[in-house]
């Protein structure tokens, strides 16, 4: 929909929402209205270049061509049904997913802290199972970020802080220890605890990507216990970092792996990946979904996996993702630059907010964030090229300037 057709400005959408909508998230100043490849437009035509790809979804770009035709012939099929009858789309994109990363079965969800609730449940109701009633503690990792559901909050190393703050007690049956660290993991663990779960980048935690040790020692811990290793890949999966998952990078492989974001390309879609032999924990009744496994949202999914994987764009990512970090620690007042392919974090020194950098840039007309005080984050597209990543660094080496 254009503004053009709706015979409102641009200052009366802004008081429909003030008016009606609970608001939880800080709005920029801008109407974005379309969008293609790189770029978001406004309503005037102007150009924002897109280095958040609506939080690591629009990875094949924005209204990438192929996804945008694969919703408009399923929409004129099928549009939603129960999941009772079989679906084409569904079962194509089932086959898709778990052949590509080498897991053996998927359930379908809508979003990623719904694919992480699906996973707690779904590790919990194995260990129960084969275990006993007491087998159902899950030691997660401080400052990790898995969604805002009760058990995906829990799950949240954050206690007392952030997303938890307000709303009373957490579901029971979580411990944190601090990521990258892996011997306070086993020591958190107890005769209770049936699964590790972690990010293999710490995304909203300041782009921390795990060490090889951590990974490979926690995939062998697990082993040695008979635990389960849950792998939340919302944000770093779909070859954000390098590789399709960020959990080939370090030649490891989950019990379980959540999943969204990039997946739908832009229409919402969740799902978990798991082994034959944990899939088992749920059965009939035991967990389900309205809209998950969507037609809609699966046919978007597998015409944005297949754009992924045929123009391979994890391979783009790692080039381009270490071409941006080597430009960005050029850049003054930088005091680290941490990535995993494309998932990248800048972080400053006391002088410069992460938060201002944030409202500088989007003033030139590029879309960042900023996660805590000093801290400013990208996730841009998978298409990106150098001449973008130039164009980036030279709109927030600027705003530095300005700042400093």
């Amino acid at each position: 929909m254009r503004l053009k057709d709706t015979g409102l400005t641009f200052e009366e959408i802004k008081e429909k929402v003030n008016k009606y909508m609970i608001e939880t998230y800080e709005r920029f100043d801008f109407l974005a209205e379309t969008a293609k490849d790189m770029y978001i437009y406004d309503e005037k035509g102007t150009p924002y270049l897109d280095f958040y790809a609506g939080i690591a979804v629009n990875s094949a770009g924005n209204c990438n061509e192929k996804v945008v035709e694969a919703v408009r012939d399923q929409v004129g099929d099928i549009m939603h049904t129960f999941n009772y009858p079989y679906t084409i789309p569904q079962a194509l994109l089932a086959e898709k997913v778990c052949e590509t990363i080498g897991m053996d079965k998927i359930f379908f969800q809508n979003s990623g802290t719904e694919a992480n609730e699906a996973m707690i449940k779904m590790a919990r109701k194995y260990g129960i199972e084969k275990y006993g009633p007491n087998k159902y503690h899950i030691v997660t990792a401080k400052w990790g970020f898995h969604g805002r559901t009760f058990g995906a909050m829990s799950a949240t190393g954050q206690p007392g802080n952030g997303c938890q703050v307000g709303f009373g007690p957490m579901t029971y049956g979580f411990s944190y220890a601090p990521f990258n660290d892996l011997e306070a993991f086993k020591n958190a663990c107890t005769e209770n605890t049936i699964a590790i779960m972690v990010e293999p980048v710490q995304g909203e935690g300041g782009v921390h990507p795990a060490s090889q040790e951590f990974m490979t020692g926690l995939r062998e811990y697990c082993d040695e216990k008979g635990m389960l290793l849950l792998i939340d890949e919302v944000q770093t999966g779909w070859c954000r970092t390098g590789a399709v998952m960020s959990y080939m990078n370090y030649g490891v492989k989950p019990d379980i792996v959540s999943m969204a974001k990039a997946l739908g390309g832009g229409m919402p879609i969740g799902a978990i990946c798991a082994s034959e032999e944990v899939s088992k924990a749920f059965d009939a009744g035991s967990h389900g979904t309205t809209f998950g496994g969507h037609p809609v949202s699966c046919a978007a999914a597998l015409a944005e996996v297949n754009e992924l994987l045929d123009r391979d764009l994890a391979g783009n990512a790692k080039e381009m993702g270490d071409y941006f970090a080597e430009k960005l620690a050029t850049i003054p007042h930088v005091r680290e630059v941490r990535h995993q392919g494309l998932l990248v974090g800048v972080e400053f020194d006391d002088s410069i907010s992460g938060v201002d950098v944030k409202h500088g840039c989007i003033d030139r007309k590029l879309l960042i964030t900023a996660i805590g005080d000093h801290i400013i984050r990208m996730i841009p597209p998978l298409i990106v090229s150098k001449e973008d990543c130039d164009k980036a660094v030279a709109i927030i080496s600027e705003t530095v300037s300005v700042l400093s």
